[in-house]
C-alpha cells in the first residue's frame, strides 16, 4: 500500500471532510465519545452515521492510506456501514501494526462484520501479538472483539487464549497492570446497530 503525500488534495479533501470535523478522530480514539454528555453524543453519532453512509470506497482507500488519525477513522466509517468489502485491507493492516491507535478501528470493524473470517483474522493478530510481551498494542480491542464474534455466532475462538496459564495470562502478567478482557466492543456494536439505523442521511458530516 502507498502512502500518499499530505499535499494529495484528494487526501486533503477527504481529511478535511471525515477526519477533521469537530476533531472526529479524537472522539473515535478510545471510543471517548462515550464519555460525552449524552445530547453532545447523540450529536456526534448523528454525524458520524451520516458520514458512514456518504463516504466512498476510493475516499475510504486514501484514508487508509494515511497517517493514523485518517485510517482510525476510515475503519470507524467502514464498520459502522459494514462495508466488508474491506476485510482483507483491514485485517492486512492490523497484523502488520505499524501505526499506533488506527487497529482501534479495525478491531471495531471486523466485530461490526462478524463472520468466522472476521474471527480467524483476530486470532491471527492475537497468536502473533500475545507472544510479544513487550507490545501493548491493540491486543484488549482484539480480544473484546474475538469475544464480541464468539457470542453471535455461538463459536468459541476465544477460549484457547483465555484458558488459564494461556497466551493472555502470560502477556497480561508482563504488563504494567492487568489488562481486562472487558466485552466493551458489545456496547460499541450496540450503539453503532443504533445510531446507523435511525441516521437521517441528509444531515451534514461537519
Amino acid at each position: 500500500m502507498r502512502l500518499p503525500r499530505l499535499s494529495d488534495p484528494e487526501l486533503t479533501d477527504a481529511v478535511d471532510r471525515y477526519v477533521k470535523p469537530g476533531r472526529r478522530y479524537l472522539k473515535l480514539l478510545h471510543g471517548n465519545f462515550t464519555r460525552q454528555d449524552e445530547p453532545e453524543c447523540r450529536s456526534f453519532l448523528r454525524a458520524l452515521s451520516a458520514a458512514a453512509r456518504q463516504i466512498s470506497d476510493e475516499e475510504l482507500e486514501t484514508l487508509l492510506e494515511s497517517e493514523w488519525r485518517a485510517r482510525l477513522t476510515a475503519a470507524w466509517l467502514i464498520g459502522l456501514d459494514r462495508r466488508y468489502w474491506f476485510r482483507d485491507i483491514l485485517s492486512d493492516l492490523l497484523l502488520a501494526s505499524r501505526l499506533c491507535y488506527s487497529g482501534q478501528g479495525y478491531c471495531f470493524a471486523l466485530a461490526r462484520f462478524a463472520t468466522a473470517e472476521d474471527a480467524e483474522h483476530l486470532v491471527a493478530y492475537l497468536d502473533r501479538y500475545l507472544r510479544r510481551a513487550d507490545c501493548q498494542y491493540d491486543q484488549r480491542w482484539a480480544i473484546s472483539a474475538l469475544l464480541h464474534i464468539d457470542s453471535r455466532n455461538g463459536s468459541q475462538h476465544a477460549d484457547r487464549f483465555l484458558a488459564p496459564g494461556g497466551l493472555w495470562e502470560q502477556w497480561s502478567a508482563a504488563q504494567y497492570a492487568p489488562v481486562s478482557t472487558s466485552r466493551f466492543i458489545d456496547d460499541l456494536c450496540t450503539i453503532a446497530e443504533q445510531c446507523m439505523g435511525t441516521t437521517d442521511t441528509s444531515e451534514s458530516t461537519a
